[in-house]
């Protein structure tokens, strides 16, 4: 049984492909700057992420987006090692995320490119 999850409640449903704190590049108009979230990408191609790892199935994800046909890639524009972006086919926003080892953001973009081209 996972903990922080509806595997318990819904024992048929597939785990999540990837799961794992990223750090997300906020842009508001008042905070700008490094988030830690906890991020889950589900086997139906949706990107969950939440402000902490135990609020995954106890809270409504802070957003939910659809990775099919999105563009992924490593981004070396903001200087920072282990970026990579994410930009959405709708394209309204672009997702900057931050891997704590060159490991990890391979592993994500691996799940990620999987979910882009199902």
């Amino acid at each position: 049984m996972v903990v922080g999850s509806d595997i318990s409640r819904y024992p048929n449903t597939p785990r999540p492909t990837c799961r794992g704190y990223l750090h997300k590049r906020t842009q508001s108009a008042i905070l700008k700057g490094w988030r830690k979230r906890w991020f889950v990408l589900k086997h139906n191609g949706y990107l969950h992420y939440y402000k902490h790892k135990k609020d995954e199935g106890k809270c409504r994800p802070l957003e939910v987006t659809k990775l099919e046909g999105a563009e992924i890639g490593v981004d070396t524009s903001l200087g920072k090692p282990f970026v990579f972006k994410c930009v959405p086919q709708n394209g309204n926003r672009i997702f900057y995320l931050c891997a704590t080892s060159n490991q990890e953001m391979k592993r994500w973009l691996e799940a990620m490119d999987k979910a882009v081209h199902p």
